[in-house]
């Protein structure tokens, strides 16, 4: 199994002491949103790798050796400022914790998401070039991918357009990113590709790839998994993963975000987070049916 930590919300960032609380138990639950409950229950010995996603590494920092399983990392790092990512901790700090991730896993097992790209008359094609190529300097030696992906019109979005103001991509603004980024990655030994997208702009010099693929599942451990299911477009072959996130739960509140589709039960649902419980939010309750996942 995979476990992605987490695509629903950033556990590294706000929940890493209930992570490694988990981890030291040995399990975590997950209630399905959908049917309250059915909880899910994962065994970490059933865990072949951990996936982490996250916009602040910083938290897990300390507890990585600590954790006697193959590691990947997914670190966001983009040139907003907090009219679009208004909790999103200095982005000097994000740098400096991805060398000593690097430091302590490889650069094989990080890589940085410069994710999404969005256009407004503040932050322009020049402003995300230059931006770009600032994180490649100094991230020079240290990282070897970088995933490129572009703003969805996700609910949140579009109840924030008065924020961001944005203006449509054209063909000429993906060649100038395309050809750009690729030229700037590759002088500093930098893949590049993009995530989930229409224009992938391998044209341009971007390499076909995605964000956890069979081949690098398997190089981490050693083992073969089937196609990512939560996908339902073809456009994702990324292996299959467990997600131990829950929706509305992360503090970050970027203006694009799709896991906070209701950013007004954020505080509401932190305050039901207990760092003891099995589950990230909330607590086991009578009448819930436990059910041991597997894969």
């Amino acid at each position: 199994m995979v476990l992605f930590v987490s695509g629903r919300t950033d556990i590294v960032a706000f929940y890493s002491e209930w992570f490694m609380n988990r981890y030291k138990e040995g399990f975590a639950d997950v209630r399905n949103p959908f049917h309250r409950h059915q909880v899910s229950r994962i065994y970490f010995s059933d865990v072949d790798l951990l996936f982490f996603c996250t916009k602040n590494p910083l938290p897990i920092i300390p507890y990585l050796k600590e954790i006697k399983k193959p590691i990947l990392f997914h670190v966001t790092l983009t040139s907003y400022k907090n009219d679009i990512e208004p909790n999103v901790i200095d982005k000097k700090k994000i740098i400096e914790g991805i060398k000593e991730i690097s430091q302590i896993l490889g650069k094989e097992s990080i890589y940085v998401r410069y994710d999404p790209i969005l256009l407004n008359s503040k932050y322009t094609i020049d402003y995300h070039i230059k931006a770009f190529s600032k994180i490649c300097s100094l991230l020079d030696g240290y990282i070897l991918h970088i995933i490129v992906s572009f703003i969805d019109d996700y609910k949140n979005v579009r109840k924030n357009s008065k924020f961001l103001k944005l203006r449509d991509f054209t063909m000429e603004d993906y060649q100038k990113i395309g050809e750009s980024f690729s030229q700037i990655a590759s002088q500093h030994g930098i893949s590049v590709q993009t995530c989930f997208e229409e224009e992938t702009l391998t044209e341009y010099g971007f390499i076909k790839g995605d964000c956890l693929s069979s081949s690098l599942a398997y190089q981490l451990t050693g083992k073969k998994f089937g196609k990512w299911r939560a996908r339902k477009e073809n456009k994702c072959d990324c292996v299959q993963m467990v997600d131990i996130g829950v929706y509305n739960t992360c503090s970050h509140l970027c203006k694009y975000c799709y896991a906070n589709y209701l950013e007004n039960q954020v505080v509401h649902n932190k305050k039901s987070h207990d760092s003891s419980s099995s589950l990230l939010i909330g607590n086991l309750e009578e009448g819930d049916i436990i059910t041991r996942r597997t894969k």
